[in-house]
């Protein structure tokens, strides 16, 4: 890892009809548009889903590295996070994120270590972190051959 602080950089071009094209160093670019909800299409990455998009992945990815510095061992991990938007004193925010992770780890592994990986991968994601809103987490452990 690289020391701090790091920045990133992204820039968002559009027109005055059609989608963002959202371009960094490196990446593909990702085009957006609103979501149906705001009345876009909803059939392209929006500011919404691209926020609880990055919640899920911080998640997967924060874990990923705890098991390791750990030597947890395990088979796979899915989350999915749903995120509501709602308005707040004439504020328009996000005020819940449901994050929902299915640990699948080898017969035999310590379920309660499985737990523990988990909630500290929830406290130490940098994106959720990062907000007003705090992430409730629902996990199931899995063993294989079960």
């Amino acid at each position: 890892m690289q020391p701090f602080p790091h920045h990133y950089s992204i820039a968002a071009r559009a027109a005055a009809q059609g989608d963002v094209t959202l371009t960094g160093d490196r990446l593909p670019a990702i085009p957006s548009a609103p979501p149906t909800e705001f009345g876009g299409p909803g059939d392209r990455w929006s500011p919404e889903t691209l926020m609880v998009a990055a919640v899920a992945d911080c998640f997967v990815l924060t874990f990923r590295g705890i098991a390791g510095v750990s030597r947890f061992p395990w088979v796979a991990l899915e989350c999915s996070v749903t995120g509501t938007v709602d308005r707040v004193e004439r504020v328009t925010q996000f005020t819940a994120l449901e994050v929902r992770a299915r640990l699948r780890v080898p017969s035999g592994a310590n379920e309660d270590q499985a737990r523990r990986v988990l909630a500290k991968a929830e406290e130490t994601c940098l994106v959720t972190n990062s907000l007003k809103v705090r992430p409730h987490l629902e996990a199931v452990v899995e063993f294989e051959g079960a």
